[in-house]
């Protein structure tokens, strides 16, 4: 440390502000009596929470039976009753991440506190598409059925002008109302009992057309037809994810429950749904009314009025989708920028209505541009949000297996077993076949999914690597000015400021022990994850003989072996907890995202959540 007796000198290095200075060792005595901190606003009950994720889920009944239809012909509802099969496996998956990790984040904060930060984002990326497309989906096929309402209404304008209202709408400050989403999810539920009653009454007084459809013969076969409308049955259950991106508003053991009651929903409406639709729609004319099929059953059952209900009703809940897409990416947004995945410009929020307006124009501009280029086909949009809400499942599955097996000691309230873990991934690989290989429709599909994924996946990148793109503009500008002495003095100085800005950043870790190869890993990650200089080592003590005794000695090794990070010891006369964390967060000015610890055991006082988003690195 810099107060031992024999300090080494400097590290010889091609540049000397590369090198951070060697670590310090002090002590905190007294962090004083400050309050621990509150819980952020209400927590929402069972049914506010499943009102919420559950009109995004069960908004897609208003056009999946029809997409399946067209790609399974009469075996749409086995194709779908396999899906709600699938989401049942699903359900002990999420719940297992959600109860052990119970943070905001889904598959993204999985993964980041199992796997590294480059990892985790290629998770955010597939979200944040899938968040785009869902918002895009949904306000495009809310101006379908609005259609029924008002004849001659400019689909693609009008799509547009609902885009822009609910971005307005989220600058302004207009979010998410679990009071208004529980009224909506309420009427969307009665507007589905009272069509599946009108249809069921419509089909048992006349079976001649579902008699038809049924012996129609398929040109696929039946596993082929089951095999194309499993992949499209899949956008049925897009929306389940949404649940594990606000657990932290939600009251203790609701996420189980919500993924209970959403499964529920999908497993009855949806298979409901497609077989009353054979009964009322000849298999001819689902491409036909692949846009507003309810309505169309509707009006065949019981006449206009139930149609204006139903599209009164479809308008309502895929608005409710598309401002829940708003809220649901703003966050996601504001999380990957505060973990540096993203530039920093997108946290300046303005300073009247305090919303992240660049978030919001950005969202708004990129949902207008995958609009133009689909040019509002709902068979694409659908394929897009289909590929990357499966990339999240597949994500989400993938980090229940290394939260298995890397954070073993962590406690969950539900345990999902290797073999349903295992099937759920096959099957969503299998869905996702489906959904890229048959036709050139997917095949533009995959294009369309590509060229958006890329471009998120691209800017992620560049700020992972904007270090060494910053050393590469150093070594050109000094290679290229050479002869030109002030100019060449001036972009260096700019650029080695960059850098240091981007490398001041602390981090920090709870160590609770001074176990050499422990902290040898702490160290290797932060290298390895974290654009920064220096490491904070904190022990938290009781008593002066608690100190581990090789602490301060082992430090030093580390800060000698690795001299590109300046390890700091610090020793803090307090009891471990979330109040000492929020305390030292604000003495440090470290947020607590870039507070570290080992996975705590069965007999950690704690829970997760209630650290504030610490996370897990060992």
């Amino acid at each position: 440390m810099a107060d031992t007796p024999s300090e080494p000198e400097q590290p010889q290095s091609d540049a000397t502000w590369e090198f951070p200075g060697w670590g310090t060792a002090e002590r905190i005595d007294n962090l004083g009596s400050g309050e621990a901190p509150k819980p952020h606003g209400k927590k929402l009950n069972q049914w506010f929470a499943t009102a919420i994720c559950g009109n995004d889920i069960t908004s897609s009944v208003l056009y999946v039976s029809a997409l399946c239809a067209i790609a399974a012909g009469k075996y749409a509802p086995l194709s779908l009753l396999i899906v709600a099969a699938l989401l049942f496996l699903f359900r002990s998956i999420y719940a297992e991440v959600g109860t052990a990790l119970p943070l905001n984040g889904g598959a993204y904060n999985a993964l980041l506190n199992t796997t590294s930060k480059g990892k985790a984002s290629i998770a955010a990326c597939l979200t944040l598409l899938s968040y785009m497309a869902t918002a895009v989906i949904s306000a495009n096929e809310a101006i379908h059925y609005a259609l029924n309402l008002w004849q001659g209404l400019p689909i693609f304008g009008a799509t547009l002008v609902l885009l822009g209202i609910f971005a307005y709408l989220s600058y302004v400050g207009m979010g998410e109302s679990a009071m208004v989403a529980l009224a909506i999810f309420c009427f969307h539920i009665l507007t589905l009992v009272v069509l599946a009653i009108f249809a069921g009454k419509a089909l048992l007084s006349n079976t001649t057309l579902f008699l038809l459809n049924w012996h129609a013969p398929s040109e696929k076969g039946i596993l082929l037809a089951v095999f194309y409308g499993f992949g499209a049955a899949m956008l049925g259950i897009s929306g389940f994810e949404s649940s594990s991106n606000f657990i932290e508003e939600q009251e203790p053991g609701v996420f189980p429950k919500t993924l209970r009651n959403m499964w529920i929903a999908v497993a009855i409406f949806n298979p409901l749904m497609s077989v009353l639709s054979l009964g009322l729609v000849p298999l001819n004319q689902f491409e036909a009314h692949k846009t507003d099929l309810l309505a169309h059953m509707g009006n065949v059952s019981a006449g206009g009025w139930l149609r204006t209900w139903v599209s009164i009703d479809a308008v309502l809940v895929l608005s409710g989708a598309v401002l829940t897409s708003y809220v649901g990416v703003t966050g996601l947004i504001r999380r990957m920028s505060l973990d540096r995945c993203l530039p920093q410009f997108l946290l300046i929020e303005n300073k009247l209505r305090r919303t992240n307006h660049w978030i919001i124009l950005l969202f708004f501009g990129l949902c207008c541009s995958i609009l133009a280029l689909t040019r509002g086909d709902v068979g694409t949009l659908a394929g897009v949000y289909t590929l990357s809400f499966l990339g999240v499942m597949a994500l989400f599955a993938i980090g229940n297996m290394l939260l298995k097996v890397k954070r073993q000691r962590l406690p969950r309230a539900v345990r999902a077993s290797w073999p349903t873990v295992v099937i759920a991934l096959l099957a969503v690989f299998i869905g996702l076949l489906a959904n890229v290989i048959g036709s050139e429709e997917k095949t533009e599909n995959v294009r369309v999914f590509g060229v958006y994924f890329a471009a998120v996946l691209a800017v992620v990148g560049v700020m992972f690597l904007r270090v060494q793109i910053l050393k590469t503009i150093l070594a050109v500008s000094e290679s290229v000015v050479k002869n030109v002495l002030a100019l060449g003095q001036r972009v260096s100085d700019r650029v080695i400021s960059n850098i240091t800005d981007i490398n001041s950043l602390e981090v920090v870790y709870f160590a609770k022990l001074d176990n050499l190869a422990e902290l040898n890993r702490v160290a290797l990650y932060v290298l390895e994850n974290e654009q920064t200089r220096r490491l904070r080592i904190i022990h938290c003590y009781d008593r002066e003989d608690d100190i581990p005794a090789d602490l301060a000695e082992q430090l030093t090794t580390l800060d000698r072996i690795y001299p590109q990070l300046r390890i700091d010891l610090v020793l803090v006369k307090a009891k471990f907890g979330p109040e000492v964390i929020d305390q030292l967060s604000k003495r440090l000015n470290v947020p607590k995202n870039y507070m570290f610890i080992s996975t705590p055991g069965d007999r950690f006082p704690h829970n997760i959540a209630e650290l504030g988003g610490v996370r897990l690195i060992i």
